[in-house]
């Protein structure tokens, strides 16, 4: 018999009326479900993601989505970087497969520093409009994932985004850290994408060549869960 373990539930991204932010499920205590069993763990709960911590000082994590494991992913990281400062064990490196991801905090928001290289491929698709990327229908599920994006304000930098995340077992993510990553290499300037139903990922270009992506956390619920056998 598996011993349970605490499941915390977050929402990553949260827009600024507290609509939005994509859910994401964290075991603190990674190591409690081995790593032959993380991949059904993911597709039973069903997030787009889900964050296993192996050592919270080293920072080190690895993140499942319900197709399969993924070295780098952008809500994922935002949202245990939030939960451990909350939780007593801040830090200020994250270590997924992909690479070293530096953290930090402000007042509303948590960011992390990435490498656009570290995303897996995405299609990206640049529409006429914001309607235009309201009205897009989704894809099949096993295709490839298809990010598509219209200004809202170019001027401003704010535009809208949708993404099928199909390759991954997901028919449609509400808020995609990852793809933020690629928007902001790709535009090369600071940006803000409005996603889903609501929410929010600012998107910072560095100096070095990385992506800072930022945006609000909130915490849902904490459970007990017992993998099944």
């Amino acid at each position: 018999m598996t011993a349970s373990t605490r499941l915390h539930v977050l929402r990553v991204f949260v827009g600024p009326d507290g609509r939005g932010g994509n859910p994401l499920g964290v075991f603190l205590d990674g190591a409690v479900i081995s790593i032959d069993r993380r991949q059904a763990v993911a597709v039973d709960l069903g997030f787009s993601e889900t964050v296993f911590v192996d050592d919270a000082a080293e920072g080190a994590v690895r993140i499942f989505t319900p197709g399969r494991e993924l070295p780098f992913a952008g809500h994922p990281l935002v949202g245990i970087g939030w939960l451990l400062r909350e939780t007593g064990a801040p830090a200020t490196t994250l270590r997924p497969p992909a690479g070293d991801v530096p953290v930090r905090h402000d007042a509303e928001r948590t960011w992390i520093r990435a490498r656009p290289e570290w995303v897996h491929p995405i299609r990206v698709d640049q529409l006429a409009s914001a309607a235009d990327v309201e009205a897009s229908p989704g894809q099949e599920m096993g295709a490839l994932g298809r990010y598509v994006w219209a200004w809202i304000d170019e001027d401003a930098g704010v535009l809208r985004a949708r993404y099928f995340a199909t390759d991954v077992g997901i028919l449609e993510d509400e808020a995609t850290g990852a793809a933020a990553v690629l928007m902001g290499h790709l535009i090369g300037r600071p940006i803000m994408i409005r996603q889903g139903v609501g929410s929010e990922i600012l998107v910072r270009p560095q100096p070095d060549g990385t992506i800072e992506i930022g945006g609000r956390v909130e915490l849902v619920e904490m459970r007990e869960y017992a993998p099944a056998q």
